[in-house]
């Protein structure tokens, strides 16, 4: 394979074209280009100099996809985390430094580290097949643990399985490409490097839908490896996660050639059900291998059943059966999964007798999607044993490993034994669990400080019972076998679905995360661990599961509307406590409403009581949710046949300024404009790309007629940005991408106060446009390249916060932006609007000599038409200069961040003019009394000023 040149981490990925009447895969010179234009944004930005501050939250983490840990000093370790990025400890998880900040991505699969040379091989695309599972952008490589990175190949791998360094060569090494998830590919399969990732040679592939997920070596010989490989293919419509191809090989050779090992003779499953393999080698001959098997389980045997009714019971039952059936056991099992109250078994009967209700309407009714995530009945994970070198498999255990995997194995997939105890091993799924009896019986080793989804394990080969843990909710260390943990989430990493605010000063955000609930938390709380002196972390969770969209009361904060997967949602008191489910619930005998995984929901802007939310239908209720009505018929394509719900709304928009003027946008690529309420509708998206997911449709808070969306193409590899404008409620579109680097859009803002002034968030950035979308700037400063997922802006503080899928949640103050017209760029020098300050006494202050004190800030904000050097004047009214300062500008905007203090000559100069007494701070600086003052900047022969005060 021919080398490729490290120029600004410029990639091309091959992308096949799609499988239906639609938009046309990105092709590689598209993403190239992308790439160097992101660059070339990123350091020629107006905005370059706006800086994005992180505001957390930290401490419930996200999802880590592995950890490479010196054996030599446990204390020293890395974690990689799915979508945030590549993080480094030298002091145990005390503090972690994120070190893959400017690379082009932070999506990572896995990670391999030779620790005697420093040297680092990042897989970069999650090796998990999720939802949110992000792609790569090949192998990334450095030599220097982590300070300086360079691109190593494998450019349309797109998901990394395992890398494997050879133990005394660390310029060979193999690596377990799964290929893409969305689309089938040829770069999938075994590859390995003996020149550090110059060239690469396959030395495995089997078709260009099954990859390779796992590779284990052998410790006692390193030219034995085992891999596992991979069938499956994702569909924003259905998923499947198992076939014929995924099966374990062999190599003798170091990697050069492999031999499929779990043949039919094997003792091994083979077949349409193998799913995901998870490897660990003791030795040369005994390997470990845990398997999702997609298999169905047979049925019980109806001296296995238990008494009380099951749906299963009445899966096909006839209506004689179900007449004869007991009424207080059909009333206990009504009760029991919570049917209305008006259906009982009585009034059930009567209307299954006349044919009004089916009793398949039962099942359909109980199963929705998030049902079904959790009641699929297939076997589920299996370990396997081989003790001469998998030449033979044996299942380790009898019966079914309940509650590890349910029907979701293709999120796990792994399994350590360990180094000092061949009998000793290691399974992690929901929970963790450990076996001293080489997989013959299991207990759990989860703990009430660990959360859920274990994705990395690592054992420590000189210390028994020593664990770092990686999973869904961050890291955990355990010294005692898994009796107790010890939580690691110094690093904000959190994995944000969406976020909203609330106006209260200080105002709080709240958000939902994938697998770690919903969240509340004041904006200014910092990213800190003072609250472990407190006992009080300033965030707190008001709901669990996935988290998803928040809507809060704007006349009353303490009520909040939110929830988890599937339409899942509830009204919560946060005053009392009190929570009220409010998912909108069809009748029996009517087709179930499909709802999607991120279910839309929306308060009116004009009625606070009045509140909507996207099956595949628009419901709206009047009175908070208490009840429901369908305001349309089914808004999408009608659906597909698969596992995955599709044909959902995904996006719901309420015009501000007209009341009923709605917009509705749908996975399946169909936005819908209804300007009565919902009494009539209207499909105004067909000139528009076919089948793509709409992420976004925003109605102007500027103009009645105006309206935005945004389409995502992520699922069919297409990661052109779309975006587009109407002026008419939807009978026109114009396009206004142009500018926007290669990814698919996820959200995109308006702002309030500046109708030109917008804000778009993709899989690799945030924009800003000053023109409505006629030029894109990037705004990046202080945020690596990482998944936008959705923006909002608080009015009062002008701020924009950004919520993303990796690394939490950022803000920055967008005042001088809003006031920044596209008219005005053209002016050589503004200074923006200065904020008034509160004097504090204990301003350079601190109550104890060891402790920082106190400072004030202030940041002027400026911008100039072109560079070059700008002097900064803090002066009185009256022009007495109090301090001063140069700075080198950059062409857009500039901040000069002002201690408020007085120089020495600053200090000097007041008080031979104002006969008054000032204090010296304990930090030896005199800072500026109450009183009015001036900002004067002086540029390239002009000057501006701005006034502020110090109250």
């Amino acid at each position: 394979m021919r080398p490729l040149k490290n120029i600004l981490f410029v990639i091309a990925l091959c992308i096949p074209g799609s499988f239906m009447a639609q938009t046309p895969a990105t092709t590689p010179i598209e993403i190239q280009k992308g790439m160097e234009l992101q660059e070339k944004m990123k350091n020629s930005s107006i905005f370059k100099n706006l800086i994005l501050n992180n505001i957390g939250p930290s401490i419930m983490s996200g999802r880590v996809v592995d950890l490479d840990v010196n054996p030599e000093k446990p204390s020293e370790f890395f974690v990689a985390y799915a979508s945030g990025g590549l993080w480094y400890t030298q002091n145990n998880g005390t503090s972690f430094t994120p070190v893959m900040d400017r690379t082009p991505t932070q999506n990572l699969g896995d990670i391999a580290v030779h620790w005697p040379s420093g040297t680092i091989y990042a897989g970069t695309g999650e090796n998990n097949a999720s939802r949110s599972s992000y792609a790569g952008i090949g192998i990334l490589k450095s030599v220097d643990k982590g300070k300086t990175w360079s691109f190593a190949g494998l450019p349309d791998s797109h998901h990394i399985g395992r890398i494997q360094i050879h133990p005394d060569r660390p310029e060979e090494v193999v690596v377990a490409v799964l290929g893409h998830l969305y689309s089938p590919n040829e770069e999938r399969g075994i590859y390995k490097t003996r020149d550090g990732g110059k060239t690469w040679t396959k030395t495995l592939y089997i078709n260009n839908y099954t990859g390779m997920v796992d590779l284990t070596r052998a410790p006692d010989n390193p030219e034995i490896l085992f891999a596992a490989s991979w069938e499956r293919d994702r569909k924003a419509w259905d998923f499947k996660g198992s076939g014929p191809g995924s099966g374990i090989y062999k190599s003798t050779d170091g990697g050069e050639s492999w031999k499929l090992i779990s043949d039919k003779a094997s003792g091994f499953p083979v077949g349409e059900g193998v799913g995901r393999i998870g490897l660990s080698a003791f030795d040369a001959n005994t390997v470990y291998a845990i398997l999702d098997n997609q298999s169905r389980r047979p049925a019980k045997k109806e001296a296995d059943k238990g008494t009380e009714l099951t749906k299963d019971d009445l899966r096909n039952i006839s209506v004689k059966a179900f007449m004869a059936l007991d009424n207080a056991r059909l009333d206990a099992f009504l009760k029991s999964n919570n049917f209305p109250d008006k259906y009982n078994a009585a009034n059930l009967k009567k209307e299954v007798e006349n044919g009004s209700i089916r009793t398949d309407d039962l099942i359909a009714y109980l199963e929705d999607e998030n049902a079904m995530l959790f009641d699929t009945p297939v076997i589920g994970a299996e370990v396997y044993l081989s003790t001469d070198g998998g030449g033979g498999w044996s299942k380790t255990h009898d019966g079914y490993l309940e509650d590890l995997y349910y029907s979701y194995g293709y999120f796990f997939g792994q399994i350590r034994v360990a180094p000092y105890n061949r009998d000793e091993i290691y399974i992690v799924g929901v929970p963790i669990l450990r076996s001293d009896n080489a997989g013959g019986s299991f207990v759990s080793i989860d703990a009430e400080n660990v959360h859920a989804d274990h994705h990395a394990l690592w054992v420590n080969p000189a210390l028994k019972g020593h664990l770092i843990n990686g999973n869904d909710g961050g890291v955990n260390i355990s010294y005692d076998y898994g009796a107790n943990w010890i939580k690691n989430n110094a690093p904000a990493v959190g994995q944000f679905y969406a976020i909203n605010v609330d106006h209260q000063t200080p105002y709080n955000v709240y958000g939902g995360l994938q697998d770690n609930g919903v969240w509340k938390g004041p904006y200014n709380a910092g990213n800190s661990v003072d609250w472990q002196q407190s006992g009080k972390y300033p965030w707190e969770a008001i709901m669990g599961g996935d988290g998803m969209q928040v809507q809060i009361d704007s006349r009353n904060p303490d009520i909040v509307y939110t929830g988890f997967q599937f339409g899942n949602y509830f009204r919560l008191d946060l005053s009392s406590g009190k929570r009220e489910r409010i998912q909108p619930k069809h009748a029996l005998g009517e087709s179930p409403y499909r709802f999607n995984w991120q279910t839309p929901i929306l308060l009116s802007p004009h009625n606070q009581d009045i509140l909507y939310l996207g099956s595949n239908k628009l419901h709206r209720s009047m009175n908070q949710g208490t009840d429901w009505q369908s305001i349309s018929s089914d808004l999408t394509a009608g659906g597909k046949q698969g596992n995955v719900s599709y044909g959902t709304l995904t996006t719901l928009s309420e015009s501000p300024l007209h009341f009923g003027l709605l917009y509705t946008g749908s996975d399946d690529g169909l936005v819908q404009m209804s300007p009565d309420g919902g009494n009539t509708w209207k499909r105004v998206s067909d000139s528009f790309p076919k089948n793509l997911w709409v992420s976004r449709i925003v109605a102007s808070a500027h103009h009645e007629n105006r309206v935005y969306a945004a389409l995502n193409g992520y699922r069919w590899d297409d990661f052109t940005p779309y975006l587009y404008l109407s002026e008419d409620r939807g009978k026109t579109w114009k396009f206004i991408a142009n500018g926007i680097p290669a990814a698919p859009v996820n959200a995109m803002v308006e702002d309030p106060e500046n109708e030109n002034l917008l804000f778009v968030g993709t899989d690799n950035g945030l924009f800003v446009s000053l023109d409505r979308g006629q030029t894109w700037n990037a705004l990046q400063n202080g945020m690596p390249h990482v998944a936008v997922h959705d923006l909002v802006i608080q009015p009062e503080a002008r701020h924009l916060l950004v919520g993303t899928h990796g690394r939490s949640i950022y803000q920055a103050d967008i005042s001088a932006l809003q006031q920044l017209q596209t008219t005005r760029l053209a002016e050589p020098l503004i200074v923006f609007d200065l904020p008034d300050l509160k004097h504090s006494q204990r301003w350079g202050n601190s109550y104890s000599t060891w402790r920082t004190p106190n400072t004030p800030g202030l940041d002027i904000v400026f911008y100039s038409q072109k560079g070059g050097t700008a002097k900064a004047i803090i002066q009185t009214p009256e022009g007495i200069v109090l301090s001063e300062t140069e700075l080198l500008a950059d062409p857009g905007i500039n901040v000069i961040s002002y201690d408020v203090a007085f120089t020495k000559k600053g200090e000097g100069e007041y008080l031979s003019k104002y006969k008054t007494r000032l204090v010296k701070a304990g930090n030896g600086k005199t800072y500026l009394p109450k009183g009015n003052y001036q900002v004067l900047i002086s540029h390239n022969a002009e000057q501006a000023t701005e006034d502020f005060k110090i109250e």
